[in-house]
């Protein structure tokens, strides 16, 4: 695969913002490009075409394009500003994004100002680094020791220091440097662009041209905003967002005022998180069992073989597609990328010897030492003939689908998707990756207890709440394990939940869902082994070694599963199965043993090459330990804004108080993101994932809240509709109009008293039916009929419930209808708590917890079904005529987040309220006899406000605009 551009030039033009790739030798220069997205122009111009770089600040060099997105009529480019080299992976880097630049492309002035202070950013921090760099010159990062420090929070939006990492201490400070670096530190001794950029064979050629020159202070050229001092954090990212966000234009929407916290938010999620990961040669979305099964050929440009489930920035970089430059698309994984080397003996010296130990090396440089991967050939002449230096690969990829945060995204969806679904892929091989040499490989796979379920944040350790019919959850529960079996073959469930209280609803019914499926054997399916180790029960007391119980148990099948061997470019052998492991967050206690299937498979493929890791005198495997620990805080910073818990155990394989303590705090951590933090993070996640529209922007600052799109409310809402027929049309005479769901008052009889909710109404030839639904469970709570014959007035106009956010006060989205009828004796309302209830449709009466009636005069035939106005009225001696009742409903946003993301025609709300008025008034007339005296009817629709703008905003208290003002400063 050909490589792709290194660097990109990013520059505002008289037509907008010029996007130059700076092609490499030989290459052929990238053909003209410009696109058109809303009112932005973005373009790649060829060199000879270049606009004036020559005054100072005109431009900015990035290191590739993430994506470009929209928010109402403001765009902005998103690039690569810094990066680190973290691995290397068949002689090719692998690199973590550190910071990136928001470019706004709306309008020329704004690009202008807007490349100006990211130039002017990224050569003032450049300038203070080179005086950083002479003052201390022996404090050099290493680019493949695994991170566990500096990565800021997505969720909390703020830096975590994780002092307990062991392996800090050796780093020192971050390293930065820029082109000011490469033109004045080096006297322009590779002229502006240094040559290796341009080398296909990479950095490490260049290393062999100019040996001594630190690898960090070279391949950071314009790595400097995101490595910043952790102290100046806060300010860059608010000078970022007052840089960047440069004249929004007038009268900005709903979605438009919450664009500073977005850029914010973008700014540390794709850059200074370091969560993100590239590789310009290498696609690094696919194992390398996947990368041997994909038909791609090795031409193709990354972004063509990437697999979607793992492709991040997919969404964003559709404005490029067909642009004709294919090296702006540069596909980006979320997880973690880490390396280290190890060297073993294959006749270890007695235990009493201490010379010629294992050796741990994680690649560090030194000052005198060159700085290269893969190492220098020289290092291996230093080892004993007995010795052989080995490179282990850690490389986790968190799947789009499902994606977000942890009490938002739980369970499985519609499609068979689970929330926190992580491959994470083991590599073992030789330094130099050569191809003579064995490249082991060993996937593993994390994911939510595939079940629709929920869980409160509002709860240190919440019940799970199933959700759905039993058959909902089974075809989700099929569904998911065909994919798997798809991608993996056979699959070895390890289920960690407690087997006792909370943990043990969700446990209980994945083990059932799961024998259930194993008992069919249907096509497709691969064979499923359920395992349950209750990790608190068989860890209890901190004996966290107890996790060897579950290698005993397990060990033998991890052998049978194996792990996927290429030689000489080809594929020995593949792994013919995964092992699948939940805890309730699939995150602590599912890393703790995934580290220990991981440790299990190296000893056994460092067996098959000949050495016995038992025999080794360095049995503490502190370069292993620490690599899953950081891969373990990653994947928990990703989902719930903290580093691992137990991540002591995993990095020591010991376990004490002050574990215990700093679990604690992570868990209030956690607890204060899922309260707060999360709900914007997570609307922000799926918008640029393209699971939903800007439009989640407005619904978010409304509600404070963010919806599931994974789950299709269409579909929803007509099983609902089929639903609530079957259980509420119970006279087979009556024939069946339609349905549709509408926003109803919580209190029947009433036009506005919160929360509204989505309730079915049911049209029949003769009656009208009201079905309050549980939306959780699938099933009808309550419906109430009305005959036909007594509807008296049908009221449609402006519903608005409330004036705290623009989109509530719309008059033309807030509309309504108001059905006023005068009860009968055919008029009835029956409430399902446990069982069916009957009740009339007069008023809202008590019910006991078996759904009965309270009341001595109605209990009797509430039992024996429907119970008849004209009864009721003779024994409570009330008199027939009754006030006349009303049923309020105000119409859905027929335009949504998740519908204008999948381009779904939809009618206006008017146009909805309209028709659901015109086909009720069409019955009414045929149930309603003709008076004698008439020559014609007289519609009984009347236009008219239900609750005007004005009357709403009386109405609306000084507390409630508080509380949301309140709410919104504090979550927005």
């Amino acid at each position: 695969m050909p490589s792709l551009a290194r660097k990109l030039l990013i520059c505002a033009a008289v037509d907008g913002l010029v996007i130059q790739p700076l092609a490499t030798k030989g290459q052929r220069t990238p053909a003209p490009v410009k696109i058109k997205y809303g009112d932005a122009t973005v373009s790649s111009l060829p060199r000879d075409q270049s606009p004036d770089t020559s005054k100072p600040n005109s431009s900015f060099e990035a290191f590739g394009v993430v994506g470009l997105f929209t928010v109402s009529r403001l765009s902005y480019l998103i690039t690569i500003t810094g990066r680190q080299q973290v691995a290397q992976v068949r002689g090719f880097p692998v690199y973590v994004v550190t910071d990136v630049a928001l470019t706004p492309c709306t309008g020329r002035s704004e690009a202008e100002v807007a490349v100006a202070n990211t130039a002017e950013k990224l050569r003032s921090v450049s300038a203070e680094k080179i005086v950083d760099d002479s003052d201390s010159e022996s404090e050099i990062d290493t680019p493949l020791a695994s991170r566990g420090d500096g990565a800021d929070d997505p969720g909390a939006l703020s830096d975590r220091d994780n002092s307990g990492d062991g392996d800090a201490t050796k780093r020192g400070h971050d390293r930065r440097s820029s082109i000011a670096e490469d033109v004045i530190k080096r006297r322009g001794s590779y002229g502006r662009f240094a040559q290796r950029w341009f080398s296909s064979k990479g950095w490490v050629q260049d290393q062999k041209r100019n040996p001594g020159l630190s690898t960090i202070e070279s391949d950071q050229e314009s790595d400097s905003a995101g490595n910043a001092k952790k102290g100046d954090t806060d300010k860059e990212l608010s000078d970022t967002v007052k840089q960047e966000n440069v004249g929004p234009p007038p009268a900005p929407s709903a979605g438009e005022t919450l664009m500073p916290k977005l850029l914010r938010f973008a700014h540390i999620w794709l850059g200074t998180s370091r969560s993100f990961y590239f590789s310009y040669d290498l696609d690094i979305t696919r194992s390398v069992a996947a990368q041997s099964a994909s038909v791609a050929t090795a031409t193709s440009p990354l972004h063509q073989t990437a697999d979607p489930t793992f492709f991040w920035n997919q969404n964003v970089l559709k404005p490029f597609h067909g642009a004709g430059d294919s090296s702006l698309l540069l596909p980006l994984i979320q997880g973690f990328v880490g390396q280290r080397t190890f060297v073993v003996d294959r006749h270890p010296p007695q235990a009493d010897s201490q010379e010629d130990s294992m050796e741990m090396n994680d690649m560090s440089p030194t000052v005198e030492s060159e700085v290269q991967f893969p190492p220098p050939e020289r290092a291996s002449v230093d080892l004993r003939a007995s010795e052989k230096k080995f490179v282990i690969t850690i490389m986790s990829r968190r799947s789009t689908r499902r994606a977000g945060l942890r009490y938002l995204r739980r369970g499985i969806d519609e499609n068979g998707f689970t929330a926190n679904y992580v491959e994470t892929e083991q590599l073992l091989s030789s330094p130099t990756w050569d191809s003579a040499s064995k490249i082991f490989s060993f996937v593993q796979v994390r994911g939510s207890i595939p079940l629709f379920f929920t869980q409160s944040p509002y709860s240190l350790k919440p019940t799970p709440v199933l959700q759905h019919s039993p058959d909902a959850n089974f075809r989700a529960f099929k569904k998911h394990f065909e994919l798997m079996g798809k991608a993996y073959g056979s699959i070895q469930l390890v289920n960690l939940v407690e087997k006792h209280g909370v943990e043990a609803i969700v446990g209980n019914e994945y083990e059932k869902a799961a024998k259930k499926l194993s008992e069919q054997k249907t096509e497709g399916t691969p064979p499923i082994a359920f395992e349950w180790f209750d990790f608190h029960s068989a860890c209890r007391g901190m004996k966290f070694e107890n996790v060897s119980l579950l290698l005993d148990t397990l060990g033998q099948e991890i052998e049978k599963m194996s792990s996927t061997v290429e030689r000489n470019g080809q594929i020995d052998r593949k792994q013919n199965g995964v092992l699948r492991t939940n805890c309730m967050d699939c995150l602590d206690r599912t890393n703790v043993c995934q580290s220990s299937f991981g440790k299990f498979m190296l000893d056994l493929q460092l067996k098959e090459e000949g050495f016995d890791m038992t025999a080794q005198v360095d049995q503490e495997n502190s370069w292993f330990n620490t690599l899953w620990a950081d891969n373990g805080d990653a994947i928990s910073k990703q989902y719930a804004s903290t580093a691992a818990m137990k991540g002591d155990y995993t990095r020591t394989r010991k376990r004490d108080y002050r574990g215990m303590v700093n679990d604690l705090g992570l868990s209030l951590t956690r607890f204060y993101n899922g309260m707060v933090n999360d709900y914007f993070s997570q609307a922000a996640i799926d918008f640029f994932l393209g699971n939903v529209s800007s439009l989640v922007f407005d619904e978010f600052e409304a509600t404070m809240m963010s919806k599931d799109p994974g789950v299709s409310m269409t579909k929803m809402r007509e099983q609902a509709i089929e639903t609530s027929q079957k259980i509420a049309i119970e006279d087979d005479k009556e024939d069946f109009i339609g349905g549709w769901t509408l926003l109803s008052p919580h209190t029947s009889d009433t036009v506005k008293t919160l929360p509204f909710e989505e309730a079915v109404l049911l049209l029949t030839d003769t009656a009208l039916y009201l079905c309050r639904f549980d939306w959780k469970l699938d099933k009808v709570s309550s419906f109430e009929r009305v005959d036909l014959a007594h509807i008296v007035n049908i009221k449609v106009g402006t519903y608005i419930t409330s004036t705290i956010s623009p989109a509530e006060a719309d008059e033309s989205k807030n509309v309504g209808i108001v059905v006023t009828y005068e009860p009968g004796k055919f008029d009835i309302k029956r409430t399902n708590t446990r069982s069916l209830s009957s009740t009339t449709g007069q008023s809202d009466q008590e019910s006991d917890e078996n759904g009965v009636v309270k009341g001595p005069a109605v209990a009797p035939a509430a039992v024996s079904g429907i119970l008849n106005q004209g009864i009721l009225n003779a024994i409570t001696g009330k008199p027939q005529a009754q006030p006349p009742r009303k049923i309020a409903l105000k119409a859905l946003q027929s335009k949504t987040a998740v519908t204008d993301a999948k381009d779904v025609k939809r009618m206006t709300e008017n146009e909805y309220i309209n028709v659901i008025a015109t086909e009720i008034e069409r019955l009414v007339f045929r149930n309603q006899p003709l008076a004698e005296s008439s020559e014609s009817r007289q519609s009984i629709i009347e236009k008219g406000d239900i609750i005007s703008l004005a009357e709403a905003k009386k109405k609306t208290g000084i507390l409630e605009q508080w509380g949301h003002s309140i709410k919104k400063l504090v979550w927005a």
